[in-house]
């Protein structure tokens, strides 16, 4: 479990949920690589424990899909009626938001945040209903699977070859009190499958050879551990809770100049940073006195366009001792890798001012440097 207010804190107390207030909400989002994995049990679980606890718990929306171990789980617990709505000469029924606020409970759980609303009510999505109940003081568990993040939609239909068409805007993870990733492993998750305990009978086998393919299952399932991952070091390293901060990914930062061999510095980090899986970024340090020529300005253009082309970062910052400015980027955003190219100065200069390399490390500590020869 991840807890944003108190990293240490593994589980949610009952002062966590207090009586609604002028306060907003707090939200818990349980998270998962696919549906099956147990999103909506374990938060009926954690809310059945809280009610025993004397918390006001109820449902606001539940989807069981025809899983009997998760209509078990909701026994017991309060459910609010749903809005039934007419569209012709069929009923249809969404979460009944207005009733949930004129209930005021302490928590309410929702399922399935990406869900879209019947067109004709005030709200499109179902996580927009939720920013809604969180408004009105109320806290909030809800669950989503990791398909359904804004940003991974590409990377998700590459994936598995489907499109999803129900989504919800990646500052939701980050907007969370708490993120709870449900994980278990495929084969786990496909021994659920052929038992029937995800899908009826006549669509295990279609499920299987389709979105719940092994290969599939796994790059989801490492999808959603570092999706979280992410949220958390951005976090912490957002925290004031502690002077210190140990990034858990590698951050490779390459540093360029106005000589030529600069692309090819950047695509070496590049290639170094796919293969550590590391965050890339890119840096030039101007000195002051020191003005660019028009192809030279050009040149770092084009390197600072490079450098967002392999998706990462690039810094500018103005500096007359350029050792100290890269080390100084490099505790600032917490890189672990250095990359460099070769001096050009010559050995009086050298003999003269030193090397830039041994002044940077002398300056960095607990960082590699790569030094590339051009």
């Amino acid at each position: 479990m991840i807890n944003k207010d108190e990293l240490t804190h593994s589980s949610a107390s009952p002062e966590s949920f207090e009586p609604p207030t002028s306060r907003r909400g707090k939200h818990r989002l349980y998270i998962g690589m696919a549906p099956g994995v147990g999103k909506t049990y374990r938060m009926l679980k954690e809310a059945h424990r809280l009610r025993e606890e004397g918390i006001d718990v109820v449902i606001g929306l539940l989807e069981t899909h025809g899983r009997q171990e998760t209509a078990t789980a909701a026994e017991g617990l309060e459910m609010v009626p749903r809005l039934s709505i007419c569209r012709g000469n069929t009923t249809l029924t969404e979460m009944d938001t207005n009733a949930i606020l004129a209930r005021q409970p302490q928590l309410v759980l929702v399922d399935e945040l990406a869900h879209t609303n019947i067109k004709g009510l005030p709200r499109e999505k179902r996580y927009q209903d939720v920013e809604v109940i969180l408004d009105a003081g109320i806290d909030v568990f809800s669950t989503v699977n990791i398909q359904h993040l804004e940003s991974l939609n590409d990377l998700v239909a590459k994936i598995t070859g489907v499109v999803v068409r129900e989504r919800i805007p990646d500052r939701l993870l980050d907007e969370a009190d708490e993120v709870v990733i449900v994980d278990v492993t495929p084969e786990t998750l496909e021994e659920r499958l052929i038992e029937g305990k995800i899908y009826a009978p006549e669509k295990i086998e279609q499920s299987l050879q389709n979105f719940f393919q092994r290969q599939n299952l796994l790059a989801l399932r490492e999808l959603a551990l570092r999706e979280v991952a992410d949220n958390l070091e951005a976090v912490a390293e957002k925290s004031t809770l502690t002077g210190k901060f140990y990034s858990v990914h590698e951050r490779v930062l390459v540093c360029v100049s106005t000589y030529p061999n600069s692309a090819q510095l950047l695509r070496r980090g590049a290639r170094l940073a796919t293969i550590m899986r590391a965050r890339l970024y890119g840096l030039f340090v101007a000195h002051p006195e020191q003005f660019l020529t028009k192809d030279e300005s050009l040149y770092i253009e084009m390197c600072e366009h490079f450098c967002q082309e392999f998706g990462g970062e690039f810094l500018h910052v103005t500096s007359t001792n350029i050792p100290n400015a890269i080390a100084k980027v490099a505790h600032t955003y917490h890189i672990t890798q250095v990359v460099v190219g070769q001096t050009h100065k010559s050995r009086w200069q050298l003999a003269l001012q030193g090397s830039p390399v041994q002044q940077l490390l002398r300056y960095l500590k607990d960082v590699d440097l790569h030094i590339i020869a051009t």
